[in-house]
């Protein structure tokens, strides 16, 4: 992590504790994008929660000299994304991120399927 993304990371993750944001994770997305490095996903309770932490990132960001690139997703607030560049914040309501799973989507892991040997036959 270069040490710029180092500080971004930090002040996004510093911006979504202020107010108490749910289960924040950091991918490290740098072998599978080339337009970002990092992903922060972190959950709010509300959709008025989500929208204040998405605010308060985007706040925090500023104030730091980093203004975003784009927010999206701010009036329905079920999921807000914050482009910060290398750092690409998502912060959504539980029933989103669970549907999305952003982290297992861009964690690079092959996702889990049956092998033909394992599936029983229902008729056998």
């Amino acid at each position: 992590m270069t040490p710029i993304d180092a500080i971004t990371t930090d002040l996004v993750v510093d911006a979504l504790d202020d107010l108490k944001a749910v289960d924040t994770k950091i991918v490290d997305v740098r072998g599978l994008s080339s337009v970002m490095d990092f992903l922060v996903v972190a959950s709010g309770n509300s959709s008025r929660h989500v929208k204040s932490l998405a605010d308060n990132v985007v706040v925090k960001a500023k104030e730091a000299g980093c203004p975003p690139i784009g927010v999206e997703g701010e009036n329905d607030a079920d999921w807000v994304l914050v482009d910060l560049g290398d750092v690409v914040v998502h912060v959504m309501q539980p029933a989103a991120r669970s549907f999305y799973d952003l982290e297992r989507l861009w964690s690079g892991e092959p996702e889990n399927s049956l092998e033909p040997d394992a599936v029983s036959d229902p008729w056998g």
